[in-house]
């Protein structure tokens, strides 16, 4: 009887065992459907970001997803952290990065282009001059041309500063007369009350007609129209919209990336796969962004 009962008692001390792992290992690791971790994410990107988050976390109640909004030089800095598995920014990683990661945490990190973003230029309501060349943004950028407040949401170490300095300077510096706001929604608040001022953010800030803020911010700023070098006329100009960023006639369009850190089918690689797919594309769509790796064309067709 003894016998037994030694047997019966460590029957259940195996199975407390077992329970208790489970539910460490459950607490521990995360799922797509459960759990939770950090994203940093560029916050040019931060109203689209959110919206996704939103609806990611609305169809899986038991996940957490928190972003953090930071410039595009933080966001790499943290996916060199272990608390950081998942970055949003407007670049990939360059075969030196990819070697770097693969020699630290023994795999390649995976990324990919999500969305194409425009870098807006906006004006206040009352601006006169609202249409531009390239030459003519590069005169004002370097301060060649120093009629107006040029206005950046930072000076160094964000998306947008690297994309203008690339894109429109050709590597040359910024000229005195260009100053950094904090922030995006500080670019667009500078404007709005300065007749003379040019501003420079992304698309996903200014251009959603489904959120109130930013259609009272329309009735304060207008989009200048940017010279065309593709797909168009001569001596065309556009601004930023899905059509002109599809097809390439507004000449200040970016990539928006993913960079996932994770080698288990975690809460980050299910939170890409949701972005990548339909619904997440069609938020992007939603937001005037144009999707990446779905397309939702308008056809024409006839009805008998």
């Amino acid at each position: 009887m003894e016998k037994s009962f030694l047997v019966t008692l460590l029957l259940v001390i195996f199975l407390c065992s077992c329970d208790s792992n489970k539910k460490s290992y459950s607490e521990q690791y995360d799922t797509p459907l459960n759990g939770e971790i950090n994203i940093s994410v560029d916050e040019s990107f931060e109203p689209v970001i959110n919206e996704q988050i939103k609806v990611y976390q609305s169809s899986y109640p038991g996940t957490k997803i928190n972003a953090h909004y930071k410039s595009e030089a933080d966001c790499f800095r943290d996916l060199q952290s272990d608390s950081t598995r998942m970055i949003i920014v407007a670049k990939g990683l360059t075969r030196e990065e990819t070697a770097y990661f693969n020699s630290k945490i023994s795999f390649k990190p995976q990324f990919g282009v999500l969305a194409y973003d425009a870098v807006s230029v906006i004006i206040n309501i009352a601006a006169e001059d609202s249409v531009f060349t390239i030459r003519q943004l590069r005169d004002k950028l370097s301060g060649k041309d120093t009629l107006g407040d040029i206005v950046l949401d930072g000076k160094s170490a964000t998306s947008t500063v690297r994309f203008l300095l690339d894109s429109i300077l050709n590597g040359d510096p910024f000229g005195k007369n260009v100053t950094a706001a904090n922030g995006s929604k500080a670019v667009v608040d500078y404007v709005s009350k300065h007749k003379n001022a040019i501003g420079f953010v992304g698309s996903s800030w200014v251009t959603n007609e489904q959120d109130p803020e930013q259609v009272a911010y329309q009735k304060q700023i207008k989009f200048a129209l940017v010279e065309c070098k593709r797909n168009c006329d001569s001596g065309s100009f556009a601004k930023p919209s899905p059509a002109t960023i599809t097809y390439a006639q507004y000449p200040l369009v970016r990539p928006l990336y993913y960079i996932l850190k994770e080698n288990t089918n975690g809460l980050g690689s299910g939170f890409m796969n949701y972005l990548n797919l339909e619904r997440g594309q069609l938020v992007f769509r939603r937001s005037y962004l144009v999707p990446g790796t779905m397309y939702f064309g308008v056809r024409k067709g006839n009805i008998q």
